[in-house]
């Protein structure tokens, strides 16, 4: 099968789709809606705007790119289109009017992005009317589709998952021992945050609550890692307490399950989601977690089973159920039952059949 992988950029996990599509025998072709310096797999053949890259502020701009597009698919005569997010790639391939087109949702694009504007919630209808099949990451996405009519039986439910054997209790505790004894924590309570410093992550409101925890127990500490726009509102909001914090800044993934497994307790604040990645990355390094009551979160997070949630954007609350995370005598089960979950339902390997399965359909013209 020729497969057209066309992105937005080129994260981290494009590049986990390329290298599991470059596993296939798929003939497999990347391209990029945005310029970037993409780190492409062996096996996948990197392609380039024809006329040089389009400017996308405007609407001129995604006319040349539909343009472009037709001709890209005319020379490489793909079998399908597997393009996300929904109101970009996915959208452009829907505007130039070829078939079969898998749309892939990121999350966000339909959970948040729609809410931002008339436009974007029109360009998401518009794409999901022209998309053969569509991947969601969990059943919120898969709802807010429906919603805008796209019928269920053209859809499949995709938890992209995570690699198992790197994200593991087993390859990351030596290394998370060796991380808090040297910041001196070994006999503190170790919370982590791993996401974006932008306000839809919430990590804002963490810090927030965090501040008030450590007045209450001087044993919390905090591995905050990543970076992002509010950066000087939370560097300034845990100024007080920044003896308890470590700013770890960007982890590599390679060095992420030493992160996760350093820690006592991972927490996600994030006011909007798919099925969070980071999120399931902690279940499996078998960290019990605290995450924000958003519906995409309680398909994987029930409380007393793997952690707890605490009410979206309510700091307080947030404060109160880190304080008993904390003390509560039930953290291992909650770890160990993490692990098992991840295993079950968050395995990348086995999770990855269903995009095959997706192409199988959109290829055989299920509707």
């Amino acid at each position: 099968m020729r497969i057209l992988y066309f992105t937005n950029r080129d994260g981290p996990h494009d590049q986990r789709f390329l290298r599991a599509l470059a596993a296939t025998p798929h003939q497999v072709f990347a391209l990029r809606q945005r310029q970037c310096c993409p780190e492409t797999p062996m096996g996948i053949t990197e392609l380039t705007w024809p006329d040089g890259q389009p400017d996308w502020s405007h609407w001129p701009g995604w006319q040349q790119g539909r343009q472009q597009l037709t001709s890209i698919i005319q020379q490489i005569k793909p079998d399908l289109v597997h393009a996300g997010p929904v109101q970009g790639p996915a959208l452009l391939t829907a505007l130039a009017g070829f078939h079969p087109l898998v749309s892939m949702s990121w999350g966000m694009d339909l959970l948040y992005e729609t809410k931002r504007s008339p436009w974007m919630r029109f360009a998401a209808r518009f794409t999901l009317e022209h998309t053969d099949i569509f991947i969601g990451d969990c059943q919120t996405v898969a709802k807010k589709a429906a919603s805008y009519g796209f019928p269920p039986h053209r859809m499949v439910l995709f938890p992209w998952g995570v690699d198992l054997d790197h994200f593991s209790p087993s390859l990351g505790s030596i290394e998370g021992q060796t991380l808090r004894k040297s910041l001196g924590w070994q006999d503190a309570f170790v919370v982590l945050c791993n996401r974006t410093w932008a306000p839809v992550y919430g990590v804002d409101v963490f810090a927030e609550a965090f501040v008030n925890a450590i007045n209450k127990n001087q044993d919390l500490r905090l591995l905050l890692l990543g970076g992002g726009p509010q950066a000087h509102l939370i560097k300034e909001t845990l100024a007080p307490v920044s003896d308890y914090v470590h700013f770890a800044g960007w982890y590599a993934r390679t060095s992420l399950p030493a992160a996760y497994c350093a820690a006592d307790l991972f927490v996600s604040p994030s006011h909007c989601d798919g099925s969070s990645v980071s999120l399931l990355e902690a279940l499996a390094c078998g960290r019990p977690v605290l995450v924000s009551d958003i519906p995409s979160n309680q398909e994987w997070v029930k409380p007393g089973v793997v952690g707890d949630v605490f009410v979206d954007g309510d700091v307080e609350n947030l404060q109160d159920k880190l304080l008993r995370m904390q003390s509560d005598p039930h953290l291992a089960s909650y770890g160990t039952r993490a692990r098992l979950l991840a295993e079950a339902d968050a395995d990348w390997q086995k999770n990855f059949q269903k995009l095959e399965y997706a192409y199988q359909l959109a290829v055989e013209g299920i509707g």
